[in-house]
């Protein structure tokens, strides 16, 4: 199980406690992402010209791994732009605003139907289902921007992902990496779901409403630009569809999502498909309204509405992508950035880190179970949450035959840390399809997360202890 760490290893450990840092001193870590990625080349190659060419190359490489996630993201915008000039989204979120009428409620409610559609679809598709239809209402009620985000960001790509009991793609990798059933590691997964999913979602609404009370945290707190979620609808406009149009679109765009969702189950569209479907039916959605609204003019301002999402997409992926450049460096993007300068017998630079860390601690029940959730937190800072998991699964299994027992609660527990990490709660660029959709920073939604997620990743590790 011995794997050779080099100088590269150690200067990406060293780059990510830095990033780490600066994160929580509040201070941008551009700079510092491609300073790491200038001095893993040049460490890896010893060619000055290859690594700032390795530079550029992993901006290409980032880019490419985010742009179907930062088209959805532009399509919903402009599509939420529409409905926002027209008067369509307050027709909409009417019913709504009857059901939620609190914070607390805005919070449990966002976060539980996110969690339920995750289970089913997986969270990518289910933000941009859910956030352009209850974010408006969450913030009318009172809760920060923020606070939707972090409630959809924990429900769904913490607790339905870390579980992903209907999909069992998570439960899959990890289960034939330490050779056991998918069925048994799905059984020993619940409780450790249900603590991390409790503890962490508790936690956070509690940190909410303290920092709400007190007035840290405001209807304005990690915003980055006006999103047509936000924008008020300008008066002037409000005649451009009558009550019925209004009333009929309100009706057919949730009809068309809700069909998505049949179609999804039906035709077991997952992650990209899914997403692509709702993507699709969004850009449908924005041409009927457009050409309803705007009449002759409709096929300028159908470009004007697309445009207004691109410009937005890309400036709030913008600083996400040195960031995303020097994570995807741990994984397999080193090969296709820099070039086959890693040891023979190398799985990716993070991997090496979880199966060297493994390969130096001594074992017991609760050495094992801090270990798996170590390494599966340093196996998820490649952002995925799914990269790491069968390394978490074969270390799991080579633990659990040392000590005797615990296989399968091994195996969950080191499931549940790399995705709860990598996921979408804590890695930055991970997170961004919440915090676009509700137009806050993503590293201030990270920031935010960090202390629930945290808490809850210790508490769930004792809890691991005792049961296996």
């Amino acid at each position: 199980m011995g794997v050779e760490l080099t100088a590269i290893h150690w200067i990406y450990v060293l780059f990510i406690l830095l990033i780490i840092g600066f994160m929580i001193m509040r201070r941008d870590t551009t700079l510092v992402c491609i300073a790491g990625i200038f001095l893993i080349a040049i460490t890896a190659t010893g060619s000055l010209s290859s690594s700032v060419s390795s530079i550029f190359t992993s901006f290409i490489f980032a880019i490419t791994e985010l742009l179907s996630t930062i088209l959805v993201i532009s399509i919903i915008v402009a599509m939420s732009r529409t409905l926002t000039i027209t008067g369509i989204n307050d027709v909409m979120i009417s019913p709504f605003t009857k059901l939620i009428r609190t914070p607390a409620l805005a919070y449990w409610t966002i976060g539980i139907l996110m969690m339920v559609i995750s289970w089913f679809f997986w969270p990518s598709p289910a933000v941009a289902l859910m956030g352009a239809v209850l974010l408006p209402v969450a913030i009318r009620v009172g809760l920060p921007a923020l606070g939707v985000a972090m409630a959809m960001n924990l429900f769904g790509h913490g607790i339905a992902l870390s579980g992903d009991f209907i999909i069992q793609a998570a439960p899959k990798l990890t289960a034939d990496a330490a050779g056991l059933p998918v069925g048994e590691v799905i059984s020993a997964s619940i409780p450790l779901v249900i603590i991390m999913g409790a503890v962490t979602t508790i936690t956070a609404f509690y940190l909410i409403k303290r920092d709400m009370k007190s007035g840290k945290l405001t209807a304005a707190t990690g915003l980055t630009v006006d999103t047509p979620a936000e924008l008020q609808s300008d008066a002037s406009q409000q005649h451009l569809l009558s009550l019925n149009q209004k009333r009929f679109f309100a009706l057919f765009i949730p009809v068309l999502f809700a069909a998505d969702v049949a179609a999804m189950f039906a035709l077991d569209l997952q992650g990209g498909d899914a997403t692509a479907l709702v993507g699709g039916t969004s850009i449908f959605i924005l041409l009927m309204i457009s050409l309803s609204a705007h009449r002759n003019k409709g096929l300028e301002k159908t470009t004007g509405y697309l445009v207004e999402g691109f410009q937005f997409g890309f400036r709030v992926f913008g600083p996400v992508i040195p960031i995303a450049a020097f994570f995807y460096l741990g994984d397999a993007g080193f090969t296709q950035m820099i070039g086959d300068f890693l040891p023979k017998d190398s799985h990716g630079i993070v991997n090496d880190l979880g199966v060297g860390l493994a390969s130096a601690v001594p074992l017991s029940k609760e050495v094992g179970a801090i270990t798996l959730t170590v390494v599966g937190a340093i196996t998820g800072l490649d952002g995925s949450g799914f990269s790491g998991i069968s390394l978490a699964g074969s270390i799991a299994s080579l633990f659990a035959a040392a000590i005797g027992t615990g296989a399968a609660t091994l195996t969950a527990l080191g499931q549940v840390a790399g995705i709860w990490v990598g996921g979408g709660t804590l890695v930055p660029w991970a997170l961004i399809p919440a915090a676009a959709i509700c137009n806050v920073d993503a590293f201030e939604l990270a920031r935010r997360n960090l202390l629930p997620v945290t808490i809850g990743l210790i508490v769930t590790t004792i809890a691991a202890m005792f049961l296996i």
